[in-house]
């Protein structure tokens, strides 16, 4: 199956840049358009994994044939699941309270098979932020790197200055365990 295609379940480009690390180019990239609305009871780790099957299953009527790989990332702190901030304020109240606290990042991966067979990972990182000033905040925010991410950060960026801790994968807090994504295509025959 190592000469069947590879399909992205996903728009984002730092998906895109975490595959090109392990030389992988996917043939396509189909941006899965679900319903990302967390169940009111669900646990993070539960909807990281949703989210990516899910994604995986929206995509795979457009990929006769293919792998479909998809992932999604969750910033959790407790049983809370933060958002992917879309706004200045949500980004904000993020920033806020994860400001001098450890919290969780979780990567679901999914990867369904050719012949439809669907393999799953979650990974799951515990990063600590510095407490941060009012205005450390503002002047990230000024910059927008905010915008979009989970957990209204990006760990790649300047965020990178708010970490005092980390403890597991950088690629799953970036967006994509590297590790876990080539097991899962190694285990599938890709």
């Amino acid at each position: 199956m190592k000469n069947k295609p590879l399909i992205l379940a996903s728009a984002s480009p730092r998906r895109l840049d975490l595959l090109a690390q392990i030389g992988l180019t996917p043939d396509r990239v189909i941006p899965a358009d679900i319903d990302e609305t967390p169940h009111k009871t669900e646990l993070p780790r539960d909807y990281a994994l949703r989210m990516a099957t899910s994604k995986a299953l929206a995509v795979m009527p457009q990929a006769t044939g293919a792998f479909v790989l998809s992932a999604d990332t969750v910033v959790a702190c407790g049983r809370r699941i933060l958002p992917k901030a879309e706004t200045a304020e949500q980004a904000r109240a993020c920033l806020t309270l994860l400001s001098g606290r450890r919290h969780r990042v979780i990567n679901g991966i999914a990867l369904v098979s050719p012949d439809g067979a669907i393999k799953t990972r979650l990974t799951d990182t515990v990063v600590q932020f510095k407490r941060l000033s009012e205005a450390e905040i503002a002047e990230y925010m000024a910059g927008g790197e905010w915008q979009g991410k989970a957990g209204g950060y990006a760990i790649q960026g300047r965020a990178a200055i708010f970490v005092t801790y980390i403890a597991g994968s950088y690629s799953t807090v970036v967006g994509l365990s590297l590790y876990d994504t080539q097991s899962l295509l190694r285990s599938a025959g890709f």
